[in-house]
């Protein structure tokens, strides 16, 4: 795509961010869904080819079967151009790909004769559905799955390398207990890889059952074959799983499934991105500076958080178009209306907007610089949060309304270490307790944070 139909596109992901969409693009673009129903025609036929039960249809020799999956998978630019000069005619996109497989047969004499096997017994949705299924497996599998275990890993990266980081909790935005700063990147990454791993456990369905899912059409040819059977093994050799109750459509509840839990992937990424941000604003990271770049066209000394802000909103307006299909898809009107074909066609702009997120973050925390001088002064200043444990070792000793004495000693008050020092010794604690608490600072009050940060996602 030139430079010039870059800055010409309406589309945000067809002209600014096209570089980072590029491997999406030749999945579920026009061409893509092309591709994937001229597969799915072509296999079809094959299939049927090997099926005892049609002996009209003979099997195909190795050579007509390798021609059939060169037109099959050796789909180009010319081709789907060529698929969009039928339907100039026939104003039926399916059906233009049914014409160009067999304009494509007829160049071959031996395939010449079976060229009115293709699309056999087949609605436009049985084509239709399992080419959208190829489609979003194959952009789940080889994008959107490695994107996400990328950014995952570089989260949990600094999990590891920050884990015993003592850094200040806040809770409602006030101090509260410490924790580390690799614990606090750790839960993210443990959010974000269950349900990445939910994502991947999704059954990417089809259908290949006629006009109504009755086979109809099936039977009144070949009233003897098993046709939900072969229909069942004919979607699982293309790699989806069978769907034996439908209409005339799959009625898409997995991409419902599927968009709802990506959903939830990125509402977990969203907070990060807000976390990060806010962090970055308290000084607890810096950003590398990258030479030539402007931050501010009017302040020169600011370097921004654009990457973790320009994933937040391209998270938004995936969300946004993975709610609206996710409700909208799995509603038709009897056993079918079309309002799901224009939608459906927007597919690759939802997974589009997922992606240039996870790319915009991996980016963002490329540049990240643990700041631990702010980190740990932040923390020092908060001897407070240290009340917690002291009315802790209280209840342990026995001591009545520990909570309430803290309470009235510590609530709006800044402590120090000499004031906490001083507060010990008008406890009325053991002297054992005295000792233990004395030894205690806010940053070695971190609990298991460390554990919890280096410990591995599955335990």
């Amino acid at each position: 795509m030139s430079e010039s139909r870059h800055i010409n596109a309406i589309s945000a992901i067809d002209g600014r961010y096209r570089s980072k969409v590029e491997p999406l693009a030749h999945i579920c673009s026009e061409l893509g869904l092309m591709k994937f129903r001229t597969q799915v025609e072509c296999r079809w036929v094959q299939f049927l080819s090997d099926l005892p039960g049609v002996p009209e249809l003979a099997t195909l020799s190795a050579a007509d079967r390798e021609f059939i999956d060169a037109v099959a998978t050796q789909f180009d630019e010319a081709a789907a151009l060529r698929i969009k000069h039928f339907e100039a005619t026939t104003n039926h996109d399916v059906k233009a790909v049914e014409y160009y497989v067999k304009e494509r047969f007829n160049e071959r004499a031996t395939l010449q004769p079976i060229s009115e096997w293709i699309h056999f017994a087949c609605t436009s949705e049985d084509i239709n559905n399992t080419a959208y299924g190829l489609m979003i497996k194959t952009a789940v599998d080889s994008v959107l799955l490695p994107q996400m275990d990328t950014l995952i890993t570089a989260i949990d990266s600094l999990a590891q390398s920050e884990a015993e980081r003592p850094m200040l909790s806040r809770t409602h935005g006030q101090t509260a207990s410490p924790t580390t700063l690799g614990k606090e990147m750790k839960n993210v990454a443990v959010r974000l890889q269950r349900q990445r791993n939910q994502l991947s456990n999704i059954e990417i369905l089809g259908k290949f059952n006629g006009a109504v899912g009755n086979f109809n059409a099936h039977l009144s040819a070949y009233p003897d074959v098993d046709w939900p059977s072969v229909s069942a093994d004919f979607i699982t050799s293309i790699g989806l799983t069978n769907n034996p109750w439908t209409t005339q459509i799959e009625p898409h509840d997995y991409i419902a499934e599927l968009f709802h839990c990506l959903m939830r992937f990125n509402q977990v990424l969203l907070d990060f991105d807000r976390d990060i941000w806010a962090y970055i604003s308290n000084d607890y990271f810096k950003q590398r500076k990258v030479e030539g770049e402007t931050g501010s066209s009017t302040m020169p000394h600011k370097i921004n958080p654009i990457d973790f802000e320009n994933s937040e909103g391209n998270v938004g307006m995936a969300n946004a178009m993975l709610a609206h299909m996710a409700d909208k898809l799995p509603v038709s009107r009897w056993q079918r209306d079309l309002s799901d074909s224009t939608v459906l066609r927007n597919i690759g702009a939802c997974l589009g907007h997922c992606s240039i997120a996870y790319q915009a973050t991996v980016k963002g925390l490329s540049r990240l610089e643990v700041n631990a001088e702010v980190i740990a002064e932040d923390l020092a200043q908060s001897w407070e949060v240290l009340a917690e444990p002291v009315q802790t070792v209280m209840r342990k000793h026995g001591i009545a309304e520990p909570y309430e004495k803290l309470k009235a000693a510590t609530r709006g008050r800044r402590l120090s270490a000499d004031l906490f020092a001083q507060l010990l010794t008008e406890l009325e604690l053991p002297e054992s307790a005295v000792q233990e608490l004395c030894d205690l600072t806010p940053e070695l009050y971190i609990g298991m944070a460390a554990e919890l940060a280096r410990k591995p996602h599955s335990e």
